[in-house]
């Protein structure tokens, strides 16, 4: 940083820090505090420390609600492996308690803005802009996953303390205000490639700035694609500026939070409990069907890196079908479970994204992405092969015979008999459109694996890659089996502690009933 960070706020935001974070004190111990680290810099990185993790929470009940139960089952990656979860997401009948969590009052918003409350007085009195301007792009990274959950959302309104009792906004409010936001942060700390912050602060990019500029123009791309249905011209606009600024091209500018060496990634403690030693492959979450279903035909030598072998005599990979019928560990556990190690970092957005979305771009929306569709294509699935560490990269392009695998029960609990597309490989300039697009969106789909909310994004937004359909519906007239959910509705302390707004929200912002039917703004076609 440039100035220093005056002493007498240290004690006041270590106070202010510890009260307001709810479940993420795990975080504010810093388990990477070197000895010779001084107060300044201790107060400003537990609170970006505390920032970073309302992305994808370094508290397992919270990650646990809104990436293995929530966006890994309804992308297509996890199947709940626990038989007590009759009211999960997928089966399309959740409590309160499966629909709050994003919105709790006490969870990810709140933690968030008071800690960027911190943030911001703390700059205001060192006059170093840097890390709050950064503090603000994590803000987007985070609140785009909540309006991707519900549709409006309190956002420009919400106060310093993170109180959701305010107004809320209409989506293509949001989503031009996340776009805003990253154009001013883009522009400022390309004024300041020469800053840094303390690595203690930032355990995405140890402190690189130009790494912190190409990830905010990637997010820009990806909101960009978000709206491109609702907004196309204002999305085209801002995704060529995004690519002409510099995105994410290599693995090594990859937006992870590598911040688990003392503490467990608690995806790995999510997926792992009530896990049974005799079976080895998980516990309450396990790999889903579909994503093996698909795998499985192409061969795909990622497998090993993704899951962990099925328990099932002649299977090595066999994923458990999501949403299912009946289900019990006794034979539940025999799928394959999800491979995530308790050090791995959480990934928020890896460079074969970035290289499907500008694929997606220049083949079906004909923006100018710097190449040609097949070559970011093709640049998206090496990259996922070399961010998972497999070979066979060349051999996989050129596959043109390979479709996804049938699905098998040897259960016969949760049977399917329908077949998955017969979708190809190997790029071919002459497909129409709907075939470009869902052969990108394959890929990119498996090159997400772990980020299932941006995974059941996609699948909204395009309808790809399609899905086994839930063995059981529970909200037969409200939700297509054969699509899913398509948002979250309101938690209930919503309407109890904040009536009037989400009511004018639902009313006058949503366009449908507050259901899981609803289909949000930019998914509609």
């Amino acid at each position: 940083m440039k100035n220093p960070i005056s002493l007498s706020l240290v004690a006041a935001l270590a106070i202010g820090t510890a009260a307001c974070t709810g479940d993420f004190e795990e975080i504010n111990s810093n388990p990477y505090q070197p000895g010779d680290l001084t107060a300044d810099d201790y107060a400003i990185g537990s609170a970006m420390n505390n920032i970073a993790g309302t992305v994808m929470s370094p508290d397992v009940n919270t990650l646990q609600f809104t990436d293995c139960l929530l966006g890994g089952p309804l992308g297509g990656y996890f199947s709940d492996a626990n038989e007590g979860f009759t009211e999960s997401m997928v089966l399309n009948n959740p409590k309160d308690d499966w629909s709050r969590v994003f919105l709790k009052s006490d969870k990810v918003i709140a933690t968030l803005y008071s800690n960027l409350n911190q943030v911001r007085i703390i700059c205001n009195n060192s006059g170093d802009e840097t890390p709050l301007v950064i503090a603000k792009i994590i803000k987007v990274a985070c609140m785009h996953r909540v309006a991707d959950t519900y549709g409006p959302i309190p956002y420009t309104k919400i106060g310093a303390d993170g109180s959701l009792a305010t107004p809320y906004d209409d989506q293509k409010t949001l989503y031009t205000a996340f776009i805003t936001e990253l154009d001013e942060a883009i522009e400022y700390l390309n004024e300041h490639l020469g800053d840094a912050l303390n690595p203690n602060s930032d355990y995405v990019f140890s402190g690189n700035i130009a790494k912190w500029v190409k990830f905010a123009n990637s997010l820009k791309l990806r909101l960009a694609m978000r709206i491109v249905n609702a907004e196309p011209a204002y999305a085209k606009q801002k995704a060529e500026e995004a690519v002409r600024a510099g995105v994410i091209e290599s693995n090594d500018g990859n937006a992870a939070w590598n911040y688990f060496s003392t503490i467990t990634n608690p995806m790995y403690t999510a997926v792992q409990y009530n896990a049974d030693p005799a079976y080895g492959t998980g516990g309450d979450t396990h790999a889903a069907a579909d994503i093996i279903c698909y795998m499985n035909g192409y061969s795909d030598p990622r497998r090993e890196a993704y899951f962990i072998k099925s328990k099932w005599p002649g299977y090595d990979y066999l994923g458990l079908r999501r949403g299912w019928q009946t289900f019990a560990t006794s034979w539940g556990f025999n799928f394959s479970g999800v491979n995530v190690k308790a050090s791995d970092p959480l990934i928020w957005m890896n460079a074969a994204e970035v290289a499907f979305i500008r694929a997606e771009g220049a083949a079906i929306y004909g923006w100018d992405m710097g190449g040609t569709a097949e070559s970011f294509y093709n640049q998206g699935i090496t990259l996922s092969f070399e961010q998972w560490g497999v070979s066979g990269a060349e051999e996989y392009l050129a596959d043109d015979s390979s479709i996804p695998a049938s699905y098998i029960d040897p259960s016969d609990k949760n049977p399917w008999n329908g077949a998955l597309p017969a979708v190809t490989i190997k790029w071919d300039p002459s497909a129409t459109p709907a075939q470009m697009q869902e052969r990108i969106m394959v890929q990119k789909w498996i090159a997400n694996w772990l980020n299932g909310c941006e995974a059941w994004c996609d699948i909204r937004r395009t309808g790809y890659p399609k899905l086994i359909p839930v063995a059981r519906n529970n909200a037969t007239g409200i939700v297509d089996p054969a699509i899913g959910p398509q948002r979250m509705p309101y938690p209930q302390e919503e309407y109890t502690n904040n009536s009037f707004n989400v009511t004018q929200a639902v009313n006058d912002y949503l366009f449908g009933p507050d259901n899981l039917g609803t289909k949000l703004w930019w998914a509609k076609k």
